[in-house]
């Protein structure tokens, strides 16, 4: 008789990311699929990382991650939110924001546990709850402008929940949470056992002056919430996979109980360097203007074009209708768009569980000048 996997995720394929990425490169595609940055990185961080390395930081770190990095990272708290971390007990260093957020749900969910997802997702957030044997309870964001419905999520809310997820900036759609939103999410939470996961990978890359409502603003809404944050997001290194998560003491005891055995600590080296150049604020306050003078140009050259820009505050991306082109489903039209185009964009019903098609493409627009440039030179031939 031979062993049988019965698997956890049964419904669960090859992400969108990389069938699209892998389509790009089969087509020599301009490639505004994936969220990361084609331009470098600091090059001061990469020495600082080199120099930690030769100064022989190679062995494993603390497991809550190195104490200074720890201790920068709640002074950054406490100065841009005025709330006052631990950072002994109240901050763990992750490898990666995606891990950060898998490890607090696997702290907290219990089979049958019901976890409020708002969609458009981000991809990971259903199969991190279903392979906890919890259930994902799926509220749409309002189309097209991609706002909570809070009458909806009272309407949602059991003696099951436990969790309530949020995302801002926000992936897929750049649309961001306002003070009214957190004092509807205070309202719904008030009283209750529910615990909050806030995805704020993308705290500084926000747009037009608007202010990042982070839950550590709120030490209410903090002290039942575990806070997700990336490094790689921040520094333009993805593939670092560096983040971190801050939670109140008594919630972090949990989580590193999970986090111990399964990475137990992160990149040593990186860790030095981070500590290093986090004493330089500037590197993260000015994220928001340098990503928006990536933006504008962008959507100044996509004026030009048959698509139609919706709202984007925030993240790496912006969403494109194009109901007036194609009646292709968003999968279709991604996928003809690289064959036949040579441009490469995510189509946003994957970010739903059951694929709602609203006729609108994700595009990335963390790139290089002439990579946008050329992207659009391309997209005018539709």
């Amino acid at each position: 008789m031979k062993p049988v996997i019965h698997s956890k995720l049964p419904h669960v394929g090859t992400t969108i990311f990389t069938t699209m990425s892998t389509l790009a490169a089969q087509y020599n595609a301009v490639n505004l699929g994936q969220g990361f940055p084609d331009f470098m990185m600091s090059e001061e961080l990469i020495r600082l990382v080199n120099a930690a390395m030769q100064h022989g930081n190679n062995q494993y770190s603390h497991m809550s991650g190195l104490p200074l990095l720890r201790e920068r990272i709640a002074q950054k708290a406490q100065t841009l939110y005025g709330t006052v971390i631990n950072p002994e007990t109240e901050i763990t260093i992750t490898p990666g924001g995606t891990y950060a957020i898998y490890t607090a749900l696997t702290t907290v969910l219990q089979p049958g546990d019901e976890v409020i997802v708002f969609e458009p997702a981000f991809d990971s957030y259903l199969p991190n709850i279903e392979i906890n044997g919890a259930v994902p309870v799926l509220i749409p964001l309002s189309f097209p402008g991609y706002s909570v419905d809070w009458d909806l999520v009272r309407q949602k809310i059991s003696p099951k929940t436990k969790m309530i997820m949020i995302n801002t900036p926000h992936n897929p759609t750049g649309s961001v949470l306002g003070k009214n939103d957190i004092e509807q999410l205070r309202s719904v939470v008030k009283d209750t056992g529910i615990f909050i996961l806030s995805d704020e990978v993308y705290e500084h890359l926000i747009f037009d002056d608007v202010q990042h409502e982070s839950i550590l603003r709120y030490p209410d809404l903090l002290a039942r919430s575990f806070v997700c944050f990336s490094f790689g997001k921040t520094y333009h290194c993805t593939g670092w996979k560096m983040g971190y998560c801050i939670a109140p003491a008594l919630l972090m005891n949990e989580y590193r109980k999970v986090h111990q055995f399964n990475c137990f600590c992160c990149s040593h080296p990186v860790q030095h360097a981070l500590a290093e150049f986090m004493l330089q604020p500037q590197q993260y306050l000015q994220l928001g203007k340098m990503l928006q003078q990536k933006r504008d140009p962008f959507q100044q050259l996509m004026l030009h074009t048959k698509f139609k820009a919706l709202p984007s505050y925030g993240s790496y991306f912006q969403l494109y209708r194009y109901d007036d082109i194609s009646d292709e489903t968003e999968k279709e039209f991604a996928t003809r768009l690289t064959r036949e185009y040579g441009v490469t964009a995510i189509p946003v019903s994957v970010f739903y569980n059951n694929e709602t098609d609203n006729k609108v493409l994700r595009f990335c627009f963390a790139k290089k000048e002439a990579t946008l440039e050329e992207a659009v030179t391309r997209l005018l031939k539709l």
